[in-house]
Order: structure tokens, then C-alpha cells, then sequence
């Protein structure tokens, strides 16, 4: 199962492109017609009442899935400790019901790793489908991916020119976010890139899912139904004449 889609959907930058001609009470329904996945940002910044969740699940097609991004209550503030609280009523408060996918945290970049938080973190998450994103150099540590392994949990190969691009699958599924190769939320990714991500995706082998996050200008929703038609088919490609391989992404 791949499914490939976007880092949210409010974005009046798409309104005059990908939107033109939708008013934006359909914007949500629209862009589920297209994309198989969508992240949910808003239950990072303030907590969402199980209604809206279920609004959501109406506007969308049978077999549509949602990410839901982890709030910032709990990776950014409490920073990993002393989060049972918060959990439980964050978790008990989704109610996507089939439709919902893997739970992201995206950690601060100001947080380096550290075994025994992170350890304990992962202990207290319920039964599900989890996936973090580090934005700190210390977690390009063998006992990060080992942790993570061990729990099943997938750490979240991004693409993005200010943080630490770390490739590495150590879970039953992979999921990869896209912010912009050169400019942060804003690059477009041309048809080398794209391929280039195909073929990544072909050679995990796995259940994947992919957003992309370079939202500012539009370009998200594009790359998206790009990267779709390609995934179908892809298989690892040849580095150009001239332009380095990348890393491949390792088992860990």
C-alpha cells in the first residue's frame, strides 16, 4: 500500500491554483478526491475536538486515510517526559475510525537524543501505527534506529534543506515527508527528484506513506499527483551524468 498526498489542506496559496474555481468549505473534499493520504497539522497547534475529526471522515472518500500530527503540547513543550496526560486525551479524542493512519511526532530541533526519554516515550504509546521525525544531528545514532525497530516504530525519512536528512526504514511501514529540497516549504520537486523518490519507494518494499510539505507556493498537491503516477511503476533509476547518488535509505 502506498499513499501519497499532502501536509495539510487550509492553504489560501492554493486558492488561485489547485483551488481555483472551489469554495473552501470543499477544499478538504477536493483534495481527497486526488490524494490517497493527508496529514491533519491543526492537532499540533491547539487540541480537536472528536466532531471535527469525524467531520473530516464524512468529507472524504470510503478508503481514504489521515496522518495525525502529534500535538506540540507533548513533543515541543513537555519535550517527550511526564506526558501520560496529554496522551490519553489526545489519543482518546481521535475519531477517525478505519480512515485513521500513522500518528507523526515531529520533534523541536532543539531536541538531541537521548535513549532513556525516548525509551520511556515510546513505552507509554497505545497500540498503533507511530512515526517520529528528528530534527537534531544526535539522532543519526545506531541506538535510535535500534529503539525504534524494537518498538516498530517508523522514523520519518525527510527532505529538507535546515534539518538533518536522515535515511533509515526501521519499521513495517515508512513514511516520508517532503519539505522543499532547496527552499524550505516552498521548493517544487522536478521530474529527476521525483523519480528519484519513486525508486526509493519501490526498493522498501513496504507499506509508505509520503507527504509533501512545500505548501507556501503551492507546489504540494502537484508534486503529489506526480510522485502517484510514478509509484505504480517505479524502480530503482541510474544517477544522472554528473549529479551524485543519494544515500539510500538503510535497514535498520
Amino acid at each position: 500500500m502506498i499513499r501519497i498526498g499532502t501536509s495539510g489542506w487550509r492553504y489560501p496559496e492554493w486558492r488561485d491554483g489547485f483551488y481555483r474555481g472551489i469554495p473552501q468549505r470543499r477544499w478538504l473534499g477536493h483534495l481527497a478526491e486526488h490524494v490517497g493520504t493527508i496529514e491533519i497539522n491543526s492537532s499540533f497547534y491547539h487540541p480537536q475536538p472528536p466532531s471535527n475529526y469525524r467531520k473530516w471522515v464524512a468529507e472524504t472518500p470510503p478508503d481514504f486515510t489521515f496522518a495525525v500530527k502529534g500535538p506540540k503540547l507533548i513533543t515541543h513543550v513537555k519535550r517527550l517526559r511526564n506526558v501520560e496526560e496529554p496522551l490519553k486525551a489526545f489519543v482518546g479524542s481521535l475519531a477517525l475510525g478505519p480512515k485513521q493512519g500513522p500518528v507523526l511526532w515531529q520533534l523541536p530541533p532543539t531536541l538531541r537524543f537521548d535513549r532513556a526519554v525516548l525509551t520511556d516515550f515510546l513505552a507509554a504509546l497505545p497500540p498503533g501505527r507511530y512515526a517520529v521525525e528528528p530534527r537534531h544531528e544526535s539522532f543519526r545514532d545506531d541506538a535510535y534506529f535500534t529503539l525504534l525497530h524494537a518498538h516498530n516504530v517508523a522514523h520519518v525519512v525527510s527532505d529538507a534543506p535546515t534539518f538533518p536528512c536522515i535515511e533509515a526504514v526501521t519499521a513495517d511501514f515508512a513514511y516520508v515527508r517532503l519539505h522543499g529540497h532547496d527552499e524550505l516549504y516552498i521548493s517544487s520537486y522536478d521530474d529527476e527528484q521525483l523519480d528519484e523518490w519513486a525508486g526509493k519507494i519501490h526498493e522498501w518494499d513496504r507499506d509508505t506513506y509520503v507527504y509533501f510539505d512545500n505548501t507556501m507556493h503551492g507546489a504540494a498537491p502537484h508534486n503529489a499527483l506526480s510522485l502517484m503516477a510514478r509509484s505504480t511503476s517505479a524502480a530503482p533509476r541510474e544517477a544522472s551524468p554528473g549529479r551524485p547518488p543519494r544515500r539510500r535509505a538503510r535497514p535498520a
